[in-house]
């Protein structure tokens, strides 16, 4: 819930910001694929561990909203294999949908990891304090990773218009001061035979 479900959001986004049909954005998608079955694999066998191993009477906040989360894994992954084809009106609905409801449940994963940590200190009294270290600054980090690919093709773009019009400013400016050069030539006083203007007016 933690690292797998958040990697398949960070591929599937990959996936869809890659030329439609590439390589890449297909081998994206296998791998969003794989790490979603893979945590709905894995959420199945803990709720079955908790249910076997531990006393399951729904009395805190980590029981109550891990079966919550199972519930909605269950019907993310069933929405996601009936993926209508682009171009279809309802494609559109349909993603709406499944990115909403693959958000909240990424975010409240995440949330039940903590109240999970919370939960087994109360019934051990070990300390979770490392584990909680490094799942804070493992999320930290994939955060990170979606915010920057938000900011990736925006910085490329501002790269290539940056540098095309230095380019075209460079160029237009010796344009410019050439022709400017040639009026200049153009423009060079005739030297005329008297020097005195008045002597000109009157003449």
């Amino acid at each position: 819930m933690g690292l797998l479900m958040p990697l398949g959001i960070l591929t599937i986004r990959g996936s869809n910001k890659a030329e439609p049909g590439s390589r890449k954005s297909r081998i994206l998608f296998y791998f969003h694929v794989a790490f979603q079955m893979l945590s709905v694999l894995l959420a199945t066998v803990g709720a079955a561990m908790s249910l076997k191993k531990f006393e399951n009477s729904f009395d805190n906040n980590h029981q109550r909203l891990g079966l919550a989360l199972y519930g909605a894994i269950l019907l993310q992954a069933f929405i996601g294999f009936f993926r209508p084809h682009r171009g279809k009106k309802v494609r559109s609905y349909w993603y709406l949908v499944h990115w909403i409801l693959g958000t909240i449940v990424s975010l409240v994963g995440i949330i039940n990891v903590y109240t999970g940590l919370r939960a087994y200190h109360k019934r051990t009294l070990k300390s979770t304090m490392f584990w909680s270290i490094v799942f804070t600054v493992e999320v930290s980090f994939i955060g990170l990773i979606y915010l920057f690919q938000d900011k990736m093709e925006y910085m490329k773009k501002q790269g290539v218009i940056e540098g095309g019009s230095d380019e075209s400013t460079m160029s237009s400016s010796y344009q410019d001061v050439i022709p400017q050069r040639q009026n200049q030539k153009e423009m060079l006083p005739v030297a005329c035979g008297k020097i005195n203007a008045l002597g000109n007016l009157f003449d």
